[in-house]
């Protein structure tokens, strides 16, 4: 491929580039930037401190936390604990909620969970001896919560679901399943990671005890997140050592970070009809024009429930890697799933476990949009991605098109 001008013909790419994996991770937004800035600056001091330096951060932590509260929908700013992120806020909403019931030794999650979950549950399993039931879905991504019902035992002491899928994007019965759990007693915990910022959350009225979110989603920095813990929740701590976040999460907040948490979650609020109208019809735009103009390709997950940022394609007969090589030589930013774990050279956990074929698992592109994107993003990128294909095509032993540029 070393002598193919990829590009010739095409529109001129935007001088930025075209950046579609925002469920990796975000942009910062520039008004995060700046509400940051004075506190890795001018107001630095430690929040537990009793000087007026300390009550400067303090104050702003305050804020931040009713920011965060108010995003999701919590009756108490004292309901929200900050951590490092979605996966500190999935493992101490499962692992703190195991510590808090010793004697139980059964916990229930889905086969297409984030690795911030998966991981945990095999290491719960595999070295501390728990059992984990974890439940399939179908075709298009969706769980059978007759499953879930027939899963549920009176040792089970947390069920933990993701929201929305952060590959596909389908988008999971959570108050439904939230009921069924409700009724045999377990802790239910949501990985609302890929839904915060996209749609609305309103954690008081619904059934779940736990939810997680994380800022480099939202157009805030990276390492900073939170964890919803509904009010008389038992939940024990994995990080011991202070009484910062109520003794629920010992260690010195990242002040900066956090503020910058409290402004994205205002943000988000007041872009939520963008990304549900605009960026909805950019993500329907690149998914018609696409599977209309490329053969032997599909859309993963279910057409209709599903984030309105998102959209998972396979491409048959050609590896994902090629597509995204060759994307990224025309300045296109995707990937090929979860950020966590794309240096595997495994196909998607969550595509195996829908039952796509493996000729197509292999050469699936997940596209993400956010409110940054334009329509301009989309029609470079629909031009670019047959080109690519064909191009992979001609060269693969699998591939079924074999002429070249």
């Amino acid at each position: 491929m070393s002598g193919f001008n990829l590009a010739e013909g095409l529109p001129e790419r935007p001088e930025r580039g075209v950046y579609l994996d925002n469920n990796a991770t975000t942009s910062v937004a520039p008004e995060v930037v700046e509400a940051m800035l004075p506190y890795l600056t001018e107001f630095y001091g430690n929040p537990s401190s009793m000087h007026g330096f300390g009550a400067q951060a303090g104050r702003a932590l305050d804020l931040a936390r009713d920011r965060v509260a108010a995003m999701m929908g919590a009756e108490s700013a004292g309901e929200i604990v900050f951590t490092s992120g979605g996966s500190e806020s999935d493992n101490l909403g499962v692992t703190g909620t195991l510590r808090a019931y010793p004697e139980k030794r059964h916990l229930i999650t889905s086969a297409v969970e984030h690795p911030a979950v998966l991981g945990l549950c095999r290491e719960l399993e595999s070295r501390h001896g728990y059992e984990v039931t974890y439940l399939g879905v179908d075709g298009e991504g969706m769980l059978d919560l007759d499953e879930l019902r027939a899963s549920l035992r009176d040792d089970t002491a947390v069920v933990s679901v993701m929201a929305a899928n952060n590959e596909t994007g389908v988008i999971f019965p959570t108050e439904e399943i939230g009921a069924i759990v409700k009724e045999h007693g377990a802790v239910y915990h949501v990985d609302a990671v890929q839904t915060a910022g996209k749609l609305a959350l309103d954690v008081a009225r619904s059934t779940a005890d736990l939810v997680s979110i994380s800022g480099h989603k939202i157009h805030a920095c990276k390492g900073v997140g939170a964890l919803y813990v509904r009010r008389g929740t038992k939940l024990r701590p994995l990080i011991v050592g202070g009484h910062q976040e109520r003794g629920r999460r010992a260690g010195t907040e990242n002040v900066s970070g956090l503020v910058g948490l409290g402004v994205a979650c205002d943000l988000s609020v007041a872009h939520r009809d963008d990304e549900n109208t605009r960026v909805r019809g950019l993500r329907d735009r690149l998914t018609e024009r696409i599977v209309g103009t490329v053969a032997d390709c599909r859309l993963n997950g279910h057409a209709e429930r599903r984030l309105p940022n998102t959209a998972n394609i396979s491409f048959d007969y050609i590896e994902g890697e090629g597509i995204l090589l060759l994307l990224d030589r025309c300045g296109v930013a995707a990937s090929s799933g979860s950020a966590c774990t794309s240096g595997s050279l495994e196909p998607s956990h969550v595509l195996k476990a829908m039952g796509v074929p493996f000729i197509a698992a292999h050469g699936s592109i997940r596209f993400s949009m956010s409110r940054y994107n334009t329509e301009a993003d989309i029609d470079y990128t629909v031009e670019v991605i047959p080109r690519i294909v064909e191009r992979l095509r001609a060269i693969t032993p699998f591939g079924k098109q074999r002429q070249t540029f």
